[in-house]
Formats: structure tokens, C-alpha cells, sequence
């Protein structure tokens, strides 16, 4: 049985076209957090909320034995498609990341791929990602910042959107590195941490940026959808949008989209099995 937030999360990332996102998008972030993760052949990987697979698929492969989970069922079948596209092999698990279905040290290496970050519930879900590694293994997340476009996106969002449920903590916190350093605490060592930014050329006016995330984005899509009846309120949520990618705007057009990436070592015994 699920509960009511995990059926309204699943509605939210069902909608749209996440793969059409993170392929137009973000096709490099994946990529990117397997080689920061040191990811290679025979490893036990773990993608946790891995949408349509950015990350597991690369790390499938470069060789390692990886599991995809996610809560959303139809993100995985998308990835499952997409992974046999490109020849990869890996193991699809439809998984809330506050409630893991694995076992305590189970993986080599945890990624998440601004995933985990939209977990509500941020310490249960840490918990979970520091569990299921094994003492010396690797924990990699890349996650959107605060201040950064896709984090002053949920900001802008937020008058217009439905209330999170009660005790949930903003997605983009993930992406502050204090505030991920004391949900991991001292079960974790060696912390790394460094802010890059994905240089978006596909929106040539502030307007496309709305468009095309109204029509693809789940969490835009959902909001836009709640507003349907209210023209006022839709239009005011259409400046919001366009204002803001125009403050992302550079003179060129492109824009600059922000996240933190960290690794850090599982706590509590050495380096290999």
C-alpha cells in the first residue's frame, strides 16, 4: 500500500517527458557524477531515484553491476527502453528512497543524479543512501542548488503549487553542502564538494524556457495543470517563469543552471570488501 504523498509523487514525475528533459537537457550530469564516483567494471552500483537512468546507464556501462530504483514505475520502463537502446544491462527496481528494499552494505558505490534531492523527507532518505553502502564504498550525489536556476525555479514555483506534505524539507537544500554534510554526519568521510553549472543553449527566448518545461517537467506541468480555470493566476506564473529566465539569461543566451557535486567514503571499515 502506498500513502498518499508517494501516490501524488509518482503522479507528478509520470507526467510530462522527464526523458525528453534529461536528454535535451542534462544529457552530460550522469556521465559526469559516474566518473566523480570513480564507477568501473564489477562494481555493485546503486542509482537511488534514477528517473530514466542518466546515471545507472552510463555506469552499466563502464562495467559495473548496476540496480536503477525509483518510486515513479514509468520512468523505469522509459529507462529500461532507452538502457536497451544503448546496450546496456542493468537491473530496474521500482523503490522509495526513504524505504530502500536492499540490504545494509549491499553496494559498492550509491549515486543519485538530481534524484534523491526530491525525496521530501531528507534525513530519512539520507539514512537510506549511507545504509545500503558498504563501509569504505563511495556515496556520489549531483544536486541542484539553492541559488542556482533550477533551485530559484521551485522558489518561483512555490506561491502557485500544492503544500508539500507536512515535516517535508525543500528539494534544492540538497544542494547546499552544510546542510548535506550534517544529514550524512559522521557516518561518512572524506567529503568532497564542488559547485559546476550545465551550460543550457536550447532556449533562444525567456518564453521557451516556460514552454517547453510546462509542456515536459513534471513538477511545471503539475502546477500549470492546478492553475487550469484561473487565468490571472496562470499568467502571473508565466511572468514569474519568464522573469526569471531572463535573469539566467547571459547576453549570448545560453544560461548556466547550477548544482553541487559530492562523494564521500561509507564510515566504518576499509576501503574494499
Amino acid at each position: 500500500m502506498t500513502t498518499p504523498w508517494q501516490d501524488r509523487y509518482r503522479a507528478i514525475w509520470a507526467s510530462g517527458d522527464y526523458a525528453a528533459v534529461a536528454t535535451d537537457i542534462i544529457p552530460g550530469l550522469g556521465p559526469l557524477l559516474v566518473r566523480a564516483a570513480g564507477v568501473g567494471p564489477g562494481q555493485r552500483v546503486l542509482d537511488v531515484a534514477a528517473g530514466t537512468g542518466n546515471a545507472a546507464i552510463p555506469a552499466a556501462l563502464a562495467g559495473a553491476n548496476v540496480t536503477a530504483s525509483d518510486l515513479t514505475p514509468q520512468l523505469l520502463a522509459v529507462g529500461q527502453r532507452l538502457a536497451e537502446a544503448r546496450g546496456a544491462v542493468l537491473d530496474w527496481v521500482e523503490a522509495d528512497a526513504e524505504d530502500l528494499p536492499f540490504g545494509a552494505g549491499e553496494f559498492d558505490v550509491v549515486l543519485s543524479c538530481v534524484g534523491v534531492m526530491f525525496a521530501p523527507f531528507h534525513r530519512a532518505a539520507a539514512g537510506e543512501l549511507v545504509r545500503v553502502c558498504r563501509p569504505g564504498g563511495t556515496i556520489a550525489m549531483l544536486n541542484w542548488t539553492p541559488a542556482g536556476f533550477i533551485g530559484q525555479l521551485f522558489a518561483a514555483m512555490k506561491p502557485f503549487a500544492a503544500p508539500p506534505p507536512a515535516g517535508a524539507q525543500p528539494p534544492p537544500l540538497w544542494g547546499d553542502e552544510k546542510h548535506v554534510r550534517e544529514l550524512l554526519g559522521d557516518r561518512v568521510t572524506g567529503v568532497a564538494a564542488r559547485t559546476g553549472a550545465v551550460r543550457v543553449e536550447r532556449f533562444a527566448e525567456p518564453g521557451d524556457f516556460r514552454e517547453y518545461f510546462r509542456d515536459n517537467y513534471g513538477p511545471t506541468l503539475t502546477v500549470y495543470r492546478a492553475l487550469a480555470g484561473d487565468p490571472d493566476r496562470t499568467a502571473a506564473l508565466d511572468a514569474a517563469l519568464d522573469g526569471l529566465a531572463a535573469r539566467f539569461r547571459a547576453a549570448d543566451g545560453s544560461m548556466r543552471w547550477e548544482y553541487l557535486l559530492l562523494t564521500a567514503t561509507r564510515s566504518g571499515g576499509p576501503a574494499t570488501p
